[in-house]
Formats: C-alpha cells, sequence, structure tokens
C-alpha cells in the first residue's frame, strides 16, 4: 500500500494519455456533473444549492491540502514548486471561495482559469510516473474534476455567466498576475505559470518558440482560448436577438 503514496518507489508504469483509466477518469467526472446539476435543479432547493456549493468547496479545499501533505510526507514540498499559484491551482482556492460567497467577481475568474485550464489539463495530465491507481493519479482529477463541476454548478444554479467584457477583463487580471508571479518566481526559484522556462513533459510551449519568445505566443494563444470559452454564450445570445427580432408581415393579397 506504501507505494501507492510514494513519490519515489511507485514502479508500476507512467501515465498514459487516453488509456482506460483515462478515460474513465474522464467519464466518471463527465457524469457526476451531469446527475449533479440535474438532481439540484429537479429539486429546486436553495437549502439543497447551499449545501451542494459549501461540501464542493470543503472537498477543494481537503483535496489541495492533501495534495501539500503529500509531498511533506516525501520530502519534496518546496516554496518554489508547490503551492496553489499555477491558474488551476488558484482556481482551486478562489473556487471554493465563489461557491461559498456566490461571487460572481471570482465566478468570471474562476470560468476562464478554471474551467478551461481544468479542461486542457484533463485532457493532457501532467503527472508524470503515477499512473492509476497511485494517490496522485486519484488526486490529480479530483482537483481539475472539481473545478469543472464548481464551474459548471456556478453557471447552472447560480445562473451565472460571462459576458463579451469579462473576456478583457479577465485577459488583463491574468497578466497582472503574471507579473506578480513572476516576483515571486525569481525570489523562490520557482516556475510558476511556466513563465521562466518550459516543463519538462511534452505540452503546446514545445511549439511557441523559445524562452522568453513563447511567453508572447502564449498571450496569443490565451486571449483566443478566453474567447472560445466564452463563444457558447455569445452564440446563445445571437439566437435570443433573432427570436426577439419580429418578423415583417407578409404582404396583404388583392
Amino acid at each position: 500500500m506504501g507505494k501507492y503514496f510514494s513519490y519515489f518507489e511507485y514502479t508500476d508504469g507512467a501515465f498514459q494519455i487516453f488509456s482506460v483509466s483515462h478515460i474513465t477518469a474522464l467519464a466518471i467526472i463527465i457524469v457526476i456533473d451531469i446527475l449533479l446539476v440535474s438532481w439540484v435543479k429537479q429539486m429546486k432547493s436553495e437549502k439543497l444549492e447551499r449545501i451542494v456549493g459549501y461540501t464542493l468547496a470543503i472537498l477543494l479545499i481537503l483535496q489541495e491540502i492533501s495534495l501539500s501533505c503529500w509531498r511533506m510526507y516525501n520530502g519534496v514540498w518546496r516554496m518554489g514548486t508547490s503551492l496553489p499559484l499555477h491558474l488551476c491551482g488558484a482556481a482551486v482556492v478562489l473556487s471554493a471561495i465563489m461557491l461559498m460567497n456566490k461571487s460572481y467577481r471570482l465566478y468570471e475568474i474562476v470560468y476562464f482559469w478554471g474551467l478551461g485550464g481544468a479542461l486542457q489539463a484533463l485532457l493532457q495530465p501532467d503527472i508524470g510516473a503515477f499512473s492509476y491507481p497511485h494517490f496522485r493519479f486519484f488526486q490529480f482529477f479530483v482537483s481539475h474534476g472539481l473545478i469543472v463541476t464548481a464551474s459548471i454548478f456556478a453557471t447552472f444554479i447560480f445562473h451565472y455567466r460571462p459576458h463579451f467584457k469579462s473576456v478583457f477583463r479577465i485577459f488583463g487580471l491574468t497578466n497582472l498576475y503574471m507579473l506578480f508571479i513572476a516576483v515571486f518566481n525569481y525570489f523562490t526559484d520557482g516556475n510558476y505559470l511556466f513563465i521562466c522556462y518550459k516543463p519538462e513533459t511534452a505540452s503546446l510551449l514545445d511549439f511557441m518558440g523559445p524562452w522568453p519568445w513563447y511567453i508572447l505566443s502564449l498571450e496569443m494563444v490565451g486571449l483566443i482560448s478566453f474567447m472560445i470559452y466564452y463563444s457558447p454564450f455569445a452564440i446563445a445570445d445571437l439566437f435570443k436577438k433573432r427570436k426577439i427580432v419580429p418578423e415583417p408581415e407578409s404582404p396583404a393579397m388583392d
């Protein structure tokens, strides 16, 4: 049992993208999200909404604590790598606060940072040698799955949604956050947001040129991604406007 919590002694093979365990984890997240949202909407209970929101928030915090405990247990926790300062890590904390306070401003951040980042992470997990059934495998999918669940829950239960201005507001905030992280990386020898060097594992950054030019490419990809995440709401708004506009009357027949 100990090897499933070990950082150095796990030898059951590296994680394989789109393996049976990977696809199964994705399917479980999708089913849970559909069932949870359908159940809460059907019950129409503010008390239930509050209970589910707080439960998701507690789970988000607990899994983040469990990750730090695991790293400390294995002696690999350090300031420059182990804090929740990547976009998904920050989204974990902000999602928990958003669910408890029903904050729309935090929802905007969580939607673009969390939902977008978590979806990409779930499709391209960066967990190295920790395949199923290692602790890190479960923690990774629980963490990123909960981020997606939090965004979907707030969208369909709180009836929150991003607007066109949200895209540029959060894009600007992301750049301010990146400046803060750059300073933090300098003093901690960290690489949060991967702005100091590319991750060791294969990623989209490999196609974006050398440092520091890939950061500019990442800016463009980020803005385009934000527009894509907003697009379902833009399309829905377009259909609503077409329904509101009255159809011209047919000319009278002689």
